[in-house]
């Protein structure tokens, strides 16, 4: 008798095709999973080190327009959120005395594009969730159309022999096996890639603290330089004035 090989590859072969069709979609399925790590690990790693950068940029800030110089060559979100700051106070120029609606209308802003940030960090581990819920039930899937052809062949061929059934319901459960392979990393990597971008958006947020910080520290000296009888205007032109009082 021909001794049978029960190697991965060779029950691949030896499959029915749809199974063999589950093996190979539960196998691009781990591919993906894999792609994905490496790809959102390199990205959130990067972002980490720009938004630590841009941190410590803001936080040597003095004023709301040195934080927009410091972070001009910061790709990161940070000088998004500087400019939306300095595009609403030029914006509300002319609405004078009216600190805390400026303060409340920067901060809803600042709130959605942080939100935004946070689903653009998110993007692609949707995918790792989908693979995680469902690798285990399209392995299952092959493993009982596996034991039934198996089953119908035994009764086609009228041979109970333990020789004869275990090769196929060898290969159908190899697609079992194949599930929990590419559902198990999924779950992992998908947890651990959903705590480096937590980690990502508790800095976005430092950030929103640190724009908000300055800009009520402007506001603060544009109204101690009103008090004193000092004209300043939200413009542009008022760049000079306010580099001044903070040196």
């Amino acid at each position: 008798m021909t001794p049978i090989s029960f190697s991965p590859w060779n029950m691949f072969f030896n499959a029915g095709p749809v199974v063999r069709c589950v093996m190979i979609l539960l196998s691009v399925a781990s591919l993906l999973t894999w792609t994905i790590f490496i790809a959102k690990s390199v990205e959130l790693l990067r972002v980490r080190l720009k938004l630590k950068k841009a941190e410590k940029a803001l936080e040597e800030a003095n004023t709301l327009d040195l934080g927009e110089e410091w972070t001009r060559g910061n790709s990161s979100i940070a000088h998004t959120l500087v400019m939306a700051a300095e595009t609403e106070r030029t914006r509300s120029a002319d609405i004078p005395d009216d600190r805390e609606g400026l303060k409340e209308r920067i901060i809803l802003h600042l709130e959605r594009l942080e939100a935004a940030e946070g689903r653009r960090l998110m993007r692609g581990t949707g995918v790792l969730a989908t693979i995680g819920a469902t690798s285990p039930f399209i392995g299952l899937f092959g493993t009982v159309w596996g034991i039934m052809t198996s089953f119908t062949g035994i009764a086609a061929s009228k041979a109970t022999s333990l020789v004869v059934v275990a090769p196929g319901i060898a290969e159908a459960l190899l697609a079992t096996a194949l599930g929990l392979v590419a559902a198990i990393p999924a779950v992992v990597i998908y947890n651990h890639l959903a705590r480096q971008t937590a980690s990502c958006r508790a800095q976005v947020a430092d950030l929103t603290a640190l724009v908000m910080r300055l800009v009520s520290r402007d506001l603060g000296r544009t109204q101690m330089l009103m008090a004193q009888g000092n004209i300043v205007r939200l413009g542009p032109q008022a760049r000079d004035v306010r580099t001044a009082a903070a040196e």
